[in-house]
């Protein structure tokens, strides 16, 4: 391939196509990369969502309903409901670590569930219904608990949108196979003006258009288990810690992100 021969035949191209190739390019794949961290950041804010509506939840039920009824299952409930969301946007068993934080008849109820995040809210919104038959909890107080409850069931179906809608494959392939084709012919376009050179500005190139790409499909599925997805574990554990220690208890350390959550 020296000097732009290909057994020996010249292949005739300049640098000129490529240009404007490159241009176009560019902005499919920054089409591509700002669909898949739209995706990212979505998720990223529905959790912090659920992180709101927890805290507002356990504030409302210790203000408005303790002392009169223990509002710690409750409590409990809303991690667990964060703990199942994660499960299931994940793939794992709805009962992983929620040994401690649902009721055993719950647990029972939502390990062949298709949904079981939702029957975890299910399960909060009859508790809140208890306490409002039990005239613990004023209709005003109860009414904007529910709302919250509500907002749950949104971030939830906002992941679940994310999760269960994948960018169009074919717009994928389409775009590796043209970046595949130009990173094979730049250097027929290059060698003949910048000679020597031609290898190090190809793989530069070359490395460029094949990161960013890699990049768009590692984030664009926010909740699985690659480097840059999202630190799921940690929320959850930050979850817990926070309503245990509204709830006055000394809440676990600090949560780390999870080992596989790397900035690169």
């Amino acid at each position: 391939m020296a000097h732009g021969q290909l057994f020996l035949w010249k292949v005739p191209l300049t640098a000129g196509p490529f240009s404007l190739m490159g241009v176009s390019f560019a902005i499919f794949l920054g089409f591509r990369i700002n669909a898949s961290y739209d995706r990212f950041w979505e998720a990223r804010k529905q959790w912090g969502s659920v992180l709101v509506d927890a805290r507002n939840l356990t504030r409302q039920a210790l203000t408005a309903i303790a002392p009169a009824r223990d509002v710690r299952p409750f409590v409990l409930g809303l991690v667990g409901f964060a703990s199942t969301m994660r499960n299931q946007l994940r793939g794992l068993p709805a009962t992983l670590h929620t040994e401690d934080l649902l009721p055993h008849e719950l647990r029972t109820q939502i390990a062949s569930a298709r949904s079981a995040p939702t029957l975890v809210l299910l399960w909060l919104g009859h508790w809140l219904r208890d306490c409002r038959k039990a005239q613990l909890l004023e209709p005003v107080c109860a009414h904007k608990m529910e709302s919250s409850l509500d907002g749950l069931a949104l971030a939830l179906g906002s992941c679940e949108r994310i999760a269960n809608t994948p960018l169009p494959f074919a717009y994928s392939v389409i775009l590796h196979r043209s970046v595949f084709l130009y990173c094979g012919l730049l250097p027929f376009g290059l060698v003949d003006s910048i000679g020597w050179m031609t290898p190090l500005v190809v793989t530069f190139v070359s490395y460029t258009f094949f990161a960013l790409e890699a990049l768009s499909d590692e984030i664009e599925n926010p909740f699985g288990l690659d480097a840059n997805d999202l630190a799921l574990d940690a929320m959850v554990c930050g979850i817990d810690a926070s309503l245990r220690e509204m709830l006055g208890e000394v809440p676990p350390p600090a949560p780390l992100p999870d080992a596989n959550f790397v900035l690169s």
